[in-house]
């Protein structure tokens, strides 16, 4: 019973410490170990697991879109990098340079690629020619390095897992649909996978990301208040095609520049599940992406039968993913490891319940417990999954809009800002200069002009002139 305390007890509570708490977590239920490079984790296979399922469910709903894959290099000479200067000035402080090759110095210096958008440029300057070329709907599943000062597991490191989608359309509204299509594919799968609410909408200008025309991103609000990027997807115009020189003949025989599009999601999508689902006794997984979405508990296994019948019980939920933990541990011990790591069910099997012919089946999310006859386990388990999975992205939406403020000028938004954790709504005008003041002021940045727009005043919360957009602004990972 000591063990079993402990383990509860080596989570220290989000009320406390929120930082220390999402550390423990994804410690304690082996997500990651740290390595001995600074900044660089390990993930481990229950960590990995997770990013499998969003993996292949994301690259399913791509292929759904006409997405092919590909692979690029991790290497990316200075000269090409050099090409785009908006491009290059944005990633410069962040690469990490290649000088040596074995023991010779290079003629020309290569980064790690931090994004491999002139990767892909180059690439399609060489092999499009004519508009039957057009569309090119790539992406790649790699990993990026970023030479990150402070860094978090998941959320921030110096190398990291994602997929980058890059295309080449022959229109600017190709590109343009292409852009928004890609946004609301991300979006829809945190809420319908994650079970995490978005709010969609495009950077401002500031914010965008380097090179591009327009950037448009997915917002979600983590338990303690603050914002996390989730995705992101980006409208280069023809900007990179005059850069690197990608032209097509249209169907008149003329020269023309092609339109792009660049859209990523990683590996911080996991530390999203844990800040918005995860509580004091650790992860909360969603079904969808639970690598273990039911674990079977024998009860007494010692006794004969008990075994036999949790293997059998396991046999009918073939369905699921799901686990029969036959270790020698106590099942109190077995319930706080497997709550910890935030398997959705536990099924509950011994030698009374084998003699009434049922089962007891206790949610993580909710704690609930109830007893199932074994003639109707594998139904009441796949209705149980659908439920948790809507349940908990109903609960986040509740705790995303009960943590969205709105601010009407700038006593209002400094108030919020000190004494509240969320998202903030605010007008604002357009210019660079009050985006600015408010970050210094409020300590708070804009996380996007949403789609769904509302007048909530006439004028700027931070000069006083007339109002062009409303904004969510926040504090932010």
């Amino acid at each position: 019973m000591a063990k079993e305390k402990k383990m509860v007890e080596a989570i220290t509570s989000m009320e406390e410490d929120f930082a220390q708490w999402y550390t423990d977590i994804v410690k304690k239920a082996e997500l990651v170990e740290y390595s001995g490079i600074k900044g660089c984790m390990i993930i481990r296979p229950a960590g990995y697991a997770i990013w499998e399922l969003i993996q292949k469910e994301l690259d399913r709903r791509f292929k759904e879109t006409g997405v092919e894959n590909v692979y690029m290099p991790m290497f990316i000479p200075e000269s090409l990098l050099n090409k785009e200067k908006d491009h290059v000035e944005g990633f410069a402080p962040e690469v990490a340079w290649v000088t040596h090759g074995g023991g010779e110095k290079l003629q020309e210096r290569m980064c790690v690629r931090p994004t491999s958008e002139t990767l892909f440029c180059d690439f399609y300057a060489k092999i499009i020619g004519s508009y039957r070329d057009l569309p090119k709907v790539y992406n790649q599943w790699c990993s990026v390095v970023r030479w990150e000062k402070t860094t978090r597991p998941f959320l921030r490191s110096m190398e990291f897992l994602w997929q980058e989608g890059h295309t080449a359309h022959a229109t600017a509204e190709e590109a343009e649909a292409r852009t928004i299509q890609m946004l609301n594919l991300y979006a829809d799968f945190c809420e319908e996978v994650l079970a995490i609410p978005m709010v969609r909408g495009r950077k401002t200008d500031k914010e965008k990301f380097a090179g591009a025309e327009a950037t448009y991103t997915i917002e979600a609000l983590m338990h303690d208040g603050k914002a996390l990027q989730s995705g992101t997807s980006h409208n280069f115009g023809d900007g990179f095609a005059k850069a690197f020189g990608i032209q097509y003949t249209d169907k008149d025989n003329k020269l023309q520049y092609v339109h792009q599009t660049s859209w990523g999601m990683t590996t911080r999508l996991i530390g999203a599940v844990i800040m918005v689902h995860g509580d004091n006794s650790g992860l909360v997984l969603p079904p969808a992406i639970a690598p273990i979405q039911a674990v079977i508990i024998p009860v007494r296994q010692d006794k004969e039968g008990v075994l036999d019948k949790a293997y059998e019980l396991g046999n009918i939920l073939k369905g699921f993913r799901v686990k029969v933990d036959d270790s020698d541990r106590s099942p109190g011990w077995k319930f706080a490891e497997h709550e910890m790591r935030g398997v959705p069910l536990r099924i509950e099997i011994g030698p009374k319940d084998i003699e009434a012919k049922q089962a007891v089946i206790a949610r993580r999310d909710t704690g609930e417990k109830l007893t199932v006859s074994l003639d109707e386990l594998e139904a009441k388990v796949g209705e149980l999954l659908t439920t948790m999975q809507k349940e908990m992205l109903e609960r986040a939406r509740v705790h995303r809009d009960a943590h969205t403020y709105s601010a009407t000028n700038m006593d209002e938004m400094l108030d919020v800002a000190e004494n509240k954790s969320g998202f903030i709504k605010a007008m604002w005008c357009g210019d660079v200069a009050c985006e600015e003041a408010l970050k210094e002021k409020a300590g708070v940045t804009s996380r996007c002009m949403p789609f769904a727009q509302e007048e909530i005043a006439k004028t700027c919360v931070c000069c006083g002139k007339p109002a062009k957009t409303l904004v969510y602004w926040g504090k932010a990972y």
